[in-house]
């Protein structure tokens, strides 16, 4: 009598390492998605797409707005135009214009890797020295890498709003209604309450905890989720409490 043949279990069906997966696994199936991001870390294409969506509002903003209506603008928010003769804000607009765009196209370049590198390093640091795990910054940083993918929704957004948009009324501290402080004006709210409200963006609060999730992944769950969120967010806050602080002060 012949033996009865067991078939072993299927494994259970993995999430495809091919970017369009994952990409859309960030949105649809972000727990899956970050423990496949965090067993084979990679973070060249959704930094390339960080980097592409930065340089695109750069460079819409000096299109459509102009980095003197820029200027302009923020002289006239920070009540420093009203302190000028008319003369006096034109030369002022005149000097600054050219070396704010040159900045512009930098920041544009370097600033979303900047923001990434310090992210990857600040959940590396509650990870390893707050809880105690071993993740290494490879890890750490493809995370935050594929989480900022969230963010380019936010640069659509933008991108519509620069694009068929007033320009006199465009704010370059708030583009998009995702903070409440997109709802105020900036000339009749007060400096600290502006910035308090101007603060907690839903996009980046998304972002955060897609980091928080995908460093979990990276420790085995080791550390849950929302105790590396809730460390991101008490940063946050303290960050927000002395840029509210240094509103007040300068107000």
């Amino acid at each position: 009598m012949g033996e009865t043949m067991i078939a072993p279990p299927l494994p259970e069906d993995q999430p495809s390492d091919s970017f369009f997966s994952r990409a859309l696994g960030v949105f649809i199936a972000p727990g899956r998605t970050f423990e496949s991001i965090a067993r084979r870390p990679d973070f060249m294409a959704p930094l390339i797409i960080g980097i592409v969506g930065s340089v695109a509002i750069i460079e819409a903003m000096l299109w459509k707005i102009g980095a003197d209506r820029i200027i302009r603008q923020s002289l006239e928010v920070s009540g420093k135009a009203s302190q000028m003769t008319p003369e006096q804000l034109d030369q002022t607009v005149q000097k600054v214009a050219g070396f704010t765009a040159i900045s512009m196209h930098v920041g544009g370049l370097i600033g979303v890797p900047i923001f990434l590198v310090v992210i990857a390093a600040v959940g590396l640091f509650i990870a390893n020295v707050i809880f105690g795990a071993s993740v290494d910054f490879k890890t750490s940083f493809s995370v935050v890498c594929w989480a900022n993918l969230v963010l380019q929704i936010g640069v659509i957004l933008a991108l519509v709003i620069i694009l068929m948009g007033d320009p006199e009324q465009f704010n370059s501290e708030n583009p998009i209604p995702s903070t409440v402080g997109f709802f105020l004006n900036p000339r009749e709210t007060s400096k600290a309450l502006y910035v308090l409200a101007s603060s907690f963006d839903i996009f980046r609060v998304w972002f955060i905890f897609l980091s928080a999730l995908g460093i979990s992944a990276a420790t085995a769950k080791k550390v849950g989720t929302m105790a590396i969120f809730l460390t991101f967010l008490g940063v946050w806050v303290l960050i927000t409490l002395g840029k509210v602080g240094l509103a007040a002060i300068t107000g």
